[in-house]
């Protein structure tokens, strides 16, 4: 079992997952909105302050209400204000490395269009300004992920995927799956000729300089349900072409029924490498975040 792990935020979660989650893999993180997924990513996040130096970055992908309350939980829950960048403004090639240069700490990359974007909700027109969207945000995401991570930055975590009924059709999907293979673990120097393109050869030095190690950068998913019950969550079908078959970790978050009263609780569907509890996990959510009960 690997040695080196990340811890959630939470020990006593951490304890459950046999020590922390593994760098360089996907948690995929499952649950109803309303459930803490946000609050465990903010904790998640903040941890990293402590253990690499570096806080974690939100990259935020939701298209249908505003941006999630990553802002607001961080405030509270730690006094944290992540810096918002600007989804609008190309990056600054010319002097990408700057010391003085900050790419934010949280991206919601598409602009609010109040509908899921899927391709059989669309029309052809309406898919192609999707498509041209993503296009011209593109070099902001490589941009604002790979500045990060040149500065110290080992863990992102990714919110606002909706429910689909057949992944495939999914905008958010595709390029969830862009950034996860062609960034988070791409070796950086050819993220980095991704990104200059025809400007490499003047900033292929500096690229060298600021090599990391692609293999500790953690990521979380968060993923939206239709399924409010975690016993719903736990039965549900695993489809190959799913997101759950490539994630080294899955974690369910939903309802149980504790007598009267209905209370929150998680389950470790999935820890690839590594041992984990196959217990139903109670939890609750205060001002601090997530909080494992017992």
């Amino acid at each position: 079992m690997p040695a080196k792990r990340q811890t959630t935020g939470i020990p006593k979660l951490d304890e459950h997952l046999g020590g922390g989650l593994i760098p360089g893999t996907l948690t995929l993180v499952i649950g109803a909105t309303g459930i803490g997924k946000t609050q465990l990513g903010v904790q998640y996040n903040h941890a990293g302050q402590d253990a690499e130096g570096h806080k974690g970055i939100f990259f935020d992908m939701s298209t249908r209400g505003d941006s999630q309350s990553h802002v607001e939980y961080a405030e509270r829950m730690f006094g944290w204000k992540p810096l918002a960048a600007d989804a609008g403004k190309q990056p600054d090639l010319e002097n990408f490395f700057a010391s003085d240069l900050t790419y934010g700490e949280m991206l919601h990359v598409f602009d609010y269009q109040g509908k899921r974007v899927s391709r059989r909700e669309m029309d052809w027109d309406e898919l192609g300004h999707w498509q041209k969207q993503i296009n011209e945000k593109l070099a902001t995401t490589i941009g604002f992920l790979y500045g990060n991570f040149t500065r110290g930055c080992r863990r992102v975590v990714i919110d606002g995927l909706e429910p689909v009924d057949v992944p495939a059709e999914s905008i958010q999907i595709e390029l969830f799956e862009y950034v996860y293979h062609q960034v988070l673990r791409k070796d950086p120097l050819w993220v980095a000729r991704d990104l200059f393109r025809q400007l490499y050869r003047q900033n292929s030095e500096a690229a060298e300089k600021h090599n990391y190690a692609s293999e500790e950068i953690g990521c979380m998913m968060l993923q939206t349900s239709k399924e409010a019950m975690l016993e719903h969550l736990i039965s549900r079908t695993l489809d190959e072409g799913d997101l759950l078959s490539g994630a080294n970790t899955v974690i369910y978050m939903g309802k149980i029924l504790d007598g009267t009263k209905i209370r929150r609780a998680l389950y470790i569907s999935k820890h690839r490498g590594s041992a984990a509890t196959d217990e139903i996990i109670p939890y609750h959510i205060d001002d601090a975040g997530i909080q494992i009960d017992g």
